[in-house]
C-alpha cells in the first residue's frame, strides 16, 4: 500500500540531508514531487537519486530552484505548482541554515540570516502555501526544527532561537487553521547524519577547542540509544504526518533524538 499516492507534495531544502530523505520517501508512497533548493545543480542530482531509486515514481519530480529568503520568489513557486498541479496537499519546510558562536561573538548579520533563513523562509512558504490548502479544506504542513528548538545549548544561541520560533510558529498556526482539514506540524531531530550534523560538530568543536572526534564521543555519551540518528527515520515520521489518517495530529513538535532530551 502506498500511503501518499494521489498526494502533491513540495519539499524545501529537498536537494541534501533530511530534506531528500524526505524526498525519496514521499516518492516511494505515491507522492507528486517539487524538490525545492538554490542550488540546481545539487537539486538535478537529487531528482536523478530519486527516480533511479523509486522506479515507480508517481510523475516526473519537478524542481524548483529558489531562495527561501526571498519571499517574492517563495510565492512565484507556490503560484507555478499550484497552476500545474491545481493544488498542493504537503509542504515540508526543511531549508535551513547553522552557525555557532558565543553570543557576545555573534556578528548582527549572521544572526540575520539564521532568522531570515530558518524562521522567516518558513513564515513565507506558509503564507504563500496555507491560503490554497484552507480554501480546499485540506493539507499538511510539516516544519524540521531542531531539538535545539525545545532547549537551550551555550555557543548557538542564535540558531536555538531561531528554532524555538519555528516550534512556536508551529503550534500558533496549527490553532488557527484547527477544523479546516490543515494540519501543522513539526519534527524536532537531533544529531543527524548529514553534512549540516557534520558542520555542527566541527563547529562546535573549534569553539570549545577540542578536536571534532571528542566532541562527537561527547554527545553520542548524551544520546541514550549511543548513536546518530539516519534521515532516513526522520523521513518516515515525516509520511506519517504527511498521512490522511495524522488528521488528529497537529500543533505537535516531535522530538526524534534518540531520547537525548529525555534525560
Amino acid at each position: 500500500m502506498s500511503y501518499l499516492t494521489g498526494m502533491r507534495a513540495l519539499v524545501t531544502g529537498g536537494s541534501r540531508g533530511i530534506g531528500l530523505a524526505i524526498a525519496g520517501a514521499f516518492a516511494r508512497e505515491g507522492a507528486d514531487l517539487c524538490l525545492a533548493a538554490t542550488d540546481r545543480g545539487r537539486l538535478e542530482n537529487a531528482r536523478a537519486g530519486i527516480e533511479g531509486a523509486v522506479a515507480t515514481a508517481a510523475a516526473p519530480i519537478e524542481l524548483a530552484d529558489f531562495d527561501i529568503t526571498d519571499r517574492a520568489a517563495c510565492f512565484d513557486a507556490v503560484a507555478r505548482l499550484n497552476a500545474e498541479w491545481g493544488r498542493i496537499d504537503i509542504l515540508v519546510n526543511c531549508a535551513g541554515a547553522y552557525r555557532a558562536s558565543r553570543f557576545l561573538d555573534y556578528d548582527i548579520d549572521e544572526i540575520d540570516r539564521l532568522m531570515r533563513v530558518n524562521y522567516m523562509g518558513t513564515v513565507h512558504m506558509m503564507q504563500a502555501a496555507l491560503p490554497g490548502m484552507q480554501a480546499r479544506e485540506y493539507g499538511r504542513v510539516i516544519n524540521i526544527a531542531s531539538t535545539a528548538g525545545k532547549w537551550g545549548s551555550a555557543n548557538q544561541s542564535a540558531y536555538n532561537a531561531s528554532k524555538h520560533a519555528v516550534v512556536g510558529l508551529t503550534r500558533s498556526v496549527a490553532l488557527e487553521m484547527a477544523g479546516v482539514g490543515v494540519t501543522v506540524n513539526a519534527i524536532c531531530p537531533g544529531l543527524v547524519d548529514t553534512e549540516l550534523g557534520e558542520g555542527l560538530v566541527a563547529e562546535y568543536a573549534d569553539i570549545s577547542g577540542t578536536t571534532a572526534e571528542a566532541m562527537m564521543q561527547a554527545l553520542l555519551a548524551r544520546i541514550p540509544v549511543g548513536r546518530v540518528i539516519q534521515p532516513e527515520e526522520v523521513a518516515e515520521l515525516a509520511v506519517y504526518l504527511a498521512r490522511r489518517e495524522s488528521g488528529g495530529m497537529t500543533g505537535q513538535s516531535l522530538l526524534y533524538d534518540g531520547g537525548m532530551l529525555m534525560v
